[in-house]
């Protein structure tokens, strides 16, 4: 929100002797940072950054009453005399709760003008000035004194003025020329032809104040916060008076506005006052709320005397009454977001200055406790079933309906038999509206996405709860889901991708799971595209206590390759050429033999293949020379010709 420093002094001329960096710095130590700070036409305005509770300060003389508390400095005198009320003019009807004080009055406007004062200030502040009294007026005095105010054209209203619900079917063309659909939710200001304004929103159109206007209607009028948002959210409007009314307005600035409102057409345009008069009252005042001297040194840290609590809570204007042991304090009927204790301590807190609360470490209260053994057995699968090539995933706890149909889950239930109990009562959207009973679904969109950016094999894993509905609620269970899709490949270079099958993942997972008879949780889906498997956590086996894996040393030599390109027969197997390999070369420091290639183009002979074998030599102790890896690839070579290879040309 956009604060002028000469509007700030007005309401509080201590402020004038601050520079604008002690200004700033006071504002933040009281809760309200400023975000930025700028140079306008003859003046500088502040950026700063007001709270969604403190609805109160969004205006000049709000965060003037926190910078006077704080200086202790007195605020400027507000109104100079109230205007005198009289019979009402034109019958106002307060039909619905969320209004019950309505001030009013009506004046015929005279031939003046905003004063250039008044549109500099609006300028600053970013608020175009329409060079209307009426209108001008109540714009500047909602950012000075933060309760909205509203002209209407006296003579375009029919009858009688109700402030009530919207009925059935009405509409209002709003002023920015929009028609909009009413709900019965809607309080609206109506004449007796309609609606002629969105309560603490926007006026309408058909009584808006023109250059032509001879006669206005003023509102000054307390609405409930909770319809004004609701209002302002149903319609996508939010305007400076919504933002207001929906934080919480002072409701003892209804007639006060009004009274300010009229002065200021009165002297701007030279306005006649025809008559004022209020219909309603006021809403019920705060309730008192105790302030324990324990409650305020446990939130402060250390003791603070009551004394200096009410003093701190008398300057922010509170009523204040001490008693033995606590405070009794009646907030100002400004501050909405005072009705708790430790409200009030962080009130006081804030205005000593959160500076003053001592540095301590927190206390320690022991050694760590260990890790729970439920969750010990899922980081071990975890790591475990990464171990054995599958990639973890983590998605979404809740599902659409039809993802939650599309597969029966771990126990085999129907999908409909338990939705009910799973079913968010305020979701987020239809596709995250139900808890989901099973894992595989969503593993199975996270595979087609894999699946899609190329990969030719794709396996996942979940570990997460899973739910089933109960009359007393959700019950959630841990559960193991896995997918397997694209193609697999044997070991053999020479074998053809094919697709997985049942038998594959119960084989990868034989020495995890505590029994192979496994093979209901373990099918394919979509025709065979994804094989899918969903265990309880039970199922597999708890890991021992303690493991020790063999140590395996590492060579810190570099390795050596060589590549040998062969014409094999046709027949010859890879497995007999891999084996006739390692044997020739057993005592060597041969690490690998690996067929990096394999080729059968026709300008081969006849009945033959080509084969590119790769040998990988690495030492323990040394640097491999090229005389001694020469003598192994020979040996390697005698061992290839004795199966009927040749060296390719």
């Amino acid at each position: 929100m956009w604060i002028e420093r000469r509007a700030l002094a007005a309401e509080l001329p201590a402020v004038a002797s601050l520079g604008t960096r002690p200004l700033a710095e006071t504002l933040a130590s009281l809760g309200f940072p400023v975000d930025a700070i700028e140079a306008r036409p003859g003046t500088e305005v502040l950026d700063v950054d007001i709270t969604a509770n403190r609805g109160d300060a969004m205006s000049h003389r709000g965060l003037a009453r926190d910078l006077a508390a704080r200086l202790q400095q007195p605020l400027a005198v507000l109104l100079p005399s109230p205007v005198a009320e009289g019979e009402p003019q034109l019958p106002v009807r307060l039909l619905a709760r969320a209004c019950p004080i309505y001030a009013t009055a009506l004046l015929t406007l005279g031939k003046g003008r905003t004063p250039e004062m008044a549109q500099a200030f609006l300028t600053a502040l970013g608020a175009a000035p329409k060079l209307l009294p009426a209108v001008d007026a109540s714009n500047e005095l909602l950012h000075r004194y933060g309760h909205p105010t509203h002209a209407f054209d006296a003579d375009r209203i029919r009858g009688a003025v109700s402030v009530r619900m919207a009925r059935p079917g009405e509409t209002l063309v709003t002023l920015d020329g929009v028609e909009r659909k009413l709900s019965p939710e809607d309080l609206v200001i109506a004449d007796e032809g309609g609606p002629i304004a969105l309560a603490g929103v926007m006026g309408g159109e058909g009584s808006k104040v023109t250059a032509k206007t001879r006669r206005v209607l003023l509102e000054s009028a307390w609405f409930e916060a909770r319809t004004v948002r609701a209002t302002a959210h149903r319609h996508g409007l939010h305007t400076d008076a919504s933002q207001r009314f929906g934080r919480g307005a002072d409701a003892a600035m209804v007639p006060v506005a009004r009274d300010l409102l009229i002065h200021r057409l009165e002297d701007w345009s030279g306005a006649t006052l025809e008559g004022a008069w209020t219909a309603g009252a006021m809403p019920p005042p705060p309730s008192t709320v105790d302030l324990p001297k324990e409650l305020l040194t446990r939130v402060a840290g250390e003791p603070l005397h009551l004394a200096e609590a009410a003093k701190a809570l008398k300057a922010l204007g509170c009523t204040v009454e001490a008693e033995p042991g606590h405070l009794r304090v009646l907030p100002p009927t400004w501050r909405h977001d005072l009705t708790l204790p430790e409200d009030l301590a962080e009130e006081v807190l804030r205005l000593r200055g959160y500076e003053h609360i001592p540095a301590v470490l927190p206390p320690l209260e022991g050694p760590p406790q260990p890790l729970s053994r439920d969750y010990l057995q899922r980081q071990a699968l975890a790591r475990r079933l990464a171990h054995l090539g599958f990639h973890q995933t983590v998605t979404y706890g809740f599902v659409s309906p039809e993802m939650d149909a599309a597969f029966p889950g771990p126990r085999g239930e129907a999908a409909d038999e338990d939705r009910a109990g799973r079913t968010l009562t305020n979701p987020l959207g239809l596709e995250y509206s139900i808890l989901r009973r099973s894992l595989v679904p969503s593993l199975v969109e996270v595979a087609k996405q894999n699946l899609k950016q190329g990969q030719r094999e794709v396996r996942l894993f979940e570990i997460a709860p899973t739910f089933r509905g109960l009359s007393r609620g959700p019950v959630e269970t841990w559960t193991v889901a896995l997918v397997w899709a694209g193609e697999r490949w044997d070991a053999d270079p020479e074998s053809k991708a094919g697709p997985v099958m049942a038998k594959h993942l119960l084989g990868t997972l034989k020495d995890v799971l505590k029994s192979t008879n496994q093979e209901l949780a373990i099918h394919p889906i979509e025709d065979g595209a994804f094989l899918v498997a969903e265990f309880p956590i039970q199922a597999f086996r708890t890991p021992d206590d303690r493991i020790i894996p063999a140590f395996t040393p590492h060579s810190r030599f570099p390795a050596v390759e060589r590549d040998l390109s062969l014409v094999v027969p046709a027949t010859l197997t890879w497995q007999a050429m891999h084996d006739a390999v390692w044997i020739a070369l057993v005592g060597t420091v041969l690490v690998d033999v690996a067929c990096a290639d394999l080729y059968q183009g026709k300008n081969l002979p006849a009945g033959t293949k080509a084969w590119l074998l790769r040998l990988t030599f690495q030492a323990m102790d040394r640097t491999l020379v090229g005389a001694e890896v020469d003598a192994w690839v020979a040996s390697a070579l005698n061992a290839a010709e004795s199966l009927g290879a040749q060296l390719r040309a």
